[in-house]
């Protein structure tokens, strides 16, 4: 596939950068009571812990979709809103932290963003630093999968588990589009492909967990039939092994679509829990 022009890309990432940067680097934007009065309880707070995962995973999307020159405006939206949800749900998040073990994720995970950030706002899309963004995503995922995973277990309820399960499709569907993109890229095609098949092979079993679960509500099955809908879509695409921009494009848009939908059943089960 053909690359965008490197020299529009790094002006718009650029003209970005002067609004992101100063989160970057003044480091909490809100007051610890002010952050921690924006979590309404656990539910809310494992939700907000699981969309962090997500969120590394759509950045990382918008930034190759960027570079690749595949729905550049709206791919630049997408990164510029992802990378503010994620500062400000990590001043909440560290906030709400019930304990040390918890505030540490948050404070390794902190320093894993401002490198992330760095590659995201100030580098020009190229083969060699999407390879390096790939690597500051993966450990950002990591560092927020292991606080969702504290924060259920500190609950200790079996509602909290749907929450990260929940959650954490709306990390697979943006984690599928990554890679995907990251093939049309050329970037590590065999370790590419087989990251991509492992999200696909996880993301239906686990809709079968939330459609069977006794705390789904008619509300949330309906809803999962509208996944299932974008599913169809998105797999179709992804199997497709289409190359080009109206392919990538259509992958890029499903993989919003999808993440909507799977955004509205993790809310829904966050507020079962309270």
């Amino acid at each position: 596939m053909r690359i965008h022009n490197p020299d529009t890309t790094a002006r718009m990432l650029s003209r970005r950068a002067l609004c992101s940067l100063p989160l970057s680097l003044t480091g909490l934007v809100l007051t610890g009571r002010q952050a921690q009065a924006q979590i309404s309880g656990m539910g809310d707070a494992i939700n907000k812990a699981g969309r962090q995962r997500m969120l590394s995973q759509r950045m990382s999307k918008a930034w190759m979709s960027m570079g690749l020159g595949v729905q550049t405006e709206y791919a630049g939206k997408v990164l510029e809103q992802s990378m503010a949800i994620f500062d400000r749900q990590l001043a909440e998040l560290k906030a709400f932290a019930p304990t040390a073990e918890i505030r540490g994720t948050y404070q390794q995970m902190e320093a894993e963003w401002f490198d992330y950030k760095s590659v995201l706002i100030v580098t020009t899309p190229s083969l060699e630093q999407a390879k390096l963004m790939l690597g500051h995503a993966g450990k950002v995922l990591a560092s927020a999968h292991k606080s969702t995973v504290l924060l259920e277990q500190y609950s200790g309820k079996p509602g909290a588990k749907l929450i990260n399960v929940a959650g954490r499709q709306r990390m697979l569907s943006q984690r599928m589009a990554q890679f995907y993109l990251a093939v049309q890229w050329n970037i590590d095609n065999a370790a590419s492909q087989r990251e991509l098949a492992k999200a696909r092979e996880e993301f239906v079993p686990a809709l079968e967990v939330l459609r069977n679960a006794p705390e789904a509500t008619e509300q949330i099955k309906q809803e999962l039939v509208l996944v299932d809908n974008q599913w169809l879509f998105f797999d179709n695409a992804l199997k497709a092994r289409a190359t080009g921009q109206k392919a990538a494009a259509d992958v890029f848009v499903t993989s919003e679509n999808m993440l909507q939908v799977m955004d509205r059943v993790t809310s829904m089960y966050s507020r079962i829990l309270g």
